[in-house]
């Protein structure tokens, strides 16, 4: 039978492969033995009883298998958040942060601001927006029910109340209404990439991956149709692959958006680009 400390180093080392393999079995033990990581630091010499060991076998194998943590532990930090996650939605990345961030630092900090999120997903950037900014009101559309059911979850684990749900394929769901600024982290990889086979991705809903048109065709349906929905001066911001940034500036600049601009993730990679539409003065 062995210890917390030894059955870390074991998990550890089945997962050499991983970039995070320690904090991976570390995660993955806190689930078979239902405890947070900061207990398997106090108690390494404790010995879990032999399903809890049977269990945490079994998700080390799923884990090398290639699935991600995140499903399998059925949570993920985003911004400063804990997030549920689950097989209906996109695992929030780290470089989606950014597109936070950039809305935060360019729209007013003490004035109400409405913003819409497009695609929300588990809710992470309408969420982390949200409870940056008490002020502000955020809309979140998703095509699938079952995402924004768990965005609602998300909603009310977190307390946090001024974002609306809408059901319906991107801007459809709010006809009407006009935003300070729109956001989004659309499917952007085309259906032949060869990294939808490896990795974290085989196990994502492939709906909020791939895009037509070489990745950029639902890039494209935003890019057109946000001039109606945003207001004098609003920003649309937009995360995208790493190898689009020229082609999605020009698609920018083809509807006459102005201080058009891409941002670098922590790679080093174009990631974000946004635009602001001329004054409808």
């Amino acid at each position: 039978m062995a210890t917390i400390k030894q059955l870390i180093m074991d998990g550890e080392s089945a997962l050499a492969d991983s970039e995070s393999a320690r904090l991976d079995a570390e995660l993955l033990l806190g689930v078979a033995i239902n405890r947070p990581r900061t207990w398997l630091y106090t108690w390494p010499d404790h010995i879990p009883a032999l399903p809890e060991q049977h269990l945490y076998l079994e998700l080390i194998r799923r884990r090398q298998a290639g699935e991600p943590v995140a499903y399998m532990t059925g949570r993920k930090e985003f911004w400063d958040l804990q997030l549920k996650i689950n097989h209906d939605v996109l695992i929030p990345r780290p470089d989606t942060e950014l597109l936070v961030e950039v809305a935060l630092n360019k729209l007013p900090v003490n004035e109400s601001v409405s913003v819409a999120d497009l695609g929300t997903g588990s809710g992470a950037i309408a969420l982390a927006l949200a409870s940056s900014r008490a002020g502000w009101h955020v809309s979140a559309t998703d095509e699938s029910e079952k995402a924004l059911d768990l965005a609602r979850e998300n909603a009310g684990i977190l307390d946090i109340t001024n974002v609306s749900f809408f059901q319906g394929s991107w801007l459809a769901p709010l006809a009407g209404q006009t935003y300070d600024a729109i956001l989004s982290n659309p499917p952007y990889i085309d259906e032949h990439d060869p990294h939808l086979q490896r990795g974290d991705v085989r196990f994502e809903p492939i709906t909020a991956l791939v895009s037509e048109d070489n990745g950029l065709a639902d890039i494209q349906h935003i890019v057109s149709n946000s001039p109606s929905f945003l207001k004098s001066s609003g920003w649309l911001m937009l995360e995208h692959g790493y190898q689009q940034g020229e082609q999605v500036r020009q698609l920018f600049a083809s509807f006459s958006y102005s201080e058009i601009e891409t941002l670098r993730d922590l790679a080093g990679h174009e990631r974000i680009t946004m635009g602001r539409i001329k004054d409808k003065g």
